[in-house]
């Protein structure tokens, strides 16, 4: 494993990336590097590897509470902070790259921004992508929280945030905590409504995704969006 090669060979991670590059570091070791250090008698390779099966996978450290982390020895709110800011700085580049391109051109990369954005969290979140006429990006929202139901989205305040945004067309997405990415009965009539809404106004509404656990469901795909408003 890279691990035991790199100390083997004496170097700790960040002479490995600082020698060789991120690239050719493990998960751990760029974790580690974030850390900085680990706690009497285990270094900051094996806090990580500890984090990381904790967390069941890379993605899943963004799901991952503070309480939870902060339990583990040798972490606490100065490593958490250190960690979410490099998570946040990630997903902000993810973002920024959306705003340069027609997100409607490579589906899968708006998606992985999606999974990346939604995939972890510990409750259901709707959000939106509002873009223009060249469904570039103008901004991602998070718009609602907790169970997705008819009561919990309301079209009216989607309507006035893309009226706000000057948005030509929107894609919502929402994940299921539970990791099943098939729409409810509730998903659909909400989507349902939204379209009708949106429509009034001559704003397309692209695709509804939802995110489950490593797959996406996308409305379109499977023609569940009805006809888009001219």
């Amino acid at each position: 494993m890279v691990p035991s090669r790199a100390r083997a060979n004496g170097q700790g991670p960040r002479d490995r990336l600082l020698q060789l590059g991120p690239r050719a570091l493990s998960d751990e070791e760029l974790l580690a590097v974030i850390l900085r250090t680990g706690r009497p008698g285990v270094s900051a390779t094996e806090l990580a590897g500890d984090m990381l099966a904790m967390a069941g996978d890379l993605p899943g450290l963004l799901g991952l509470e503070r309480h939870l982390l902060e339990s583990e020895p040798g972490l606490g709110p100065a490593k958490y902070a250190l960690m979410q800011a490099a998570l946040e700085l990630a997903r902000r580049c993810a973002e920024s790259s959306l705003r340069e391109m027609d997100v409607m051109s490579s589906p899968q990369r708006t998606r992985a921004f999606l999974q990346h954005h939604l995939g972890q969290r510990d409750r259901e979140v709707f959000c939106c992508l509002f873009l223009n006429s060249q469904h570039q990006l103008l901004r991602c929202e998070d718009l609602f929280l907790g169970t997705l139901d008819g009561a919990a989205v309301y079209p009216r305040e989607v309507a006035v945030r893309a009226l706000q945004y000057r948005a030509a067309a929107v894609i919502f997405a929402h994940n299921h905590p539970s990791g099943l990415a098939e729409p409810s009965s509730a998903d659909r009539r909400i989507t349902d409504r939204l379209v009708a809404a949106l429509g009034l106004l001559d704003v397309r509404v692209l695709d509804h995704v939802i995110i489950g656990r490593g797959r996406a469901f996308s409305f379109a795909e499977e023609g569940l969006l009805g006809p888009a408003p001219r």
